[in-house]
């Protein structure tokens, strides 16, 4: 079974490319031209158990902001659109990722109902060349382009490099957890009868 799509969103500001295999091995190929945001997404990917291709051409000479989002635009329309009818998930995931002293948490439901809880506090503009900012944007477009719930906490931690990496762990590992197929489930997780 493979739950692959791939997507392509171009703009005046961007022009993104997204594949993404929910059944996947972790295999990346992925240019944003924000270095470290590359390295989150290939992070993500690795402890999703997913295969992601993304190819992104932005506006970064204004800044980060419109590529970040829109690959979270893309991404998420992927995700929702790789789950198809959602038979059989086991819906919800949630997962504490631990990177030195930083703890991470991230948890959520594929209910079809998008919203985002954002609890992260960060001492700095920027890590390499990702506004902090623009991680809960990020996660905001995702989250309400896949139509999941999502919460998202830092329960301590210091270094920002540290905060952020543990994020995008946690949620990949949640998210891993969450599409999980669950031969004892018949239909859809949902007393409704559907997601």
């Amino acid at each position: 079974m493979s739950r692959y799509s791939e997507k392509e969103r171009e703009t005046k500001e961007t022009d993104i490319k997204v594949a993404i295999n929910l059944d996947g091995e972790g295999k990346c190929d992925i240019d944003t031209g924000i270095g470290f945001f590359d390295h989150m997404l290939n992070l993500m990917a690795a402890h999703g158990g997913m295969d992601l291709k993304v190819k992104a051409k932005g506006d970064l000479h204004v800044d980060c902001h419109h590529t970040v989002e829109d690959v979270g635009i893309t991404l998420g329309t992927c995700i929702k659109e790789a789950l198809g009818d959602k038979v059989g998930i086991k819906r919800y995931g949630t997962a504490y990722t631990p990177m030195d002293e930083s703890l991470a948490f991230a948890s959520l439901d594929i209910s079809g109902r998008a919203y985002l809880v954002f609890d992260v506090d960060f001492t700095v503009d920027r890590v390499g060349e990702l506004d902090t900012e623009m991680v809960e944007e990020f996660f905001r477009a995702l989250a309400f382009n896949a139509g999941i719930t999502l919460h998202i906490k830092i329960m301590y931690g210091k270094n920002n490099h540290h905060k952020i990496e543990g994020i995008f762990k946690a949620f990949g590992r949640a998210l891993k957890e969450a599409v999980t197929i669950d031969e004892n489930i018949k239909g859809v997780m949902s007393t409704k009868g559907v997601l």
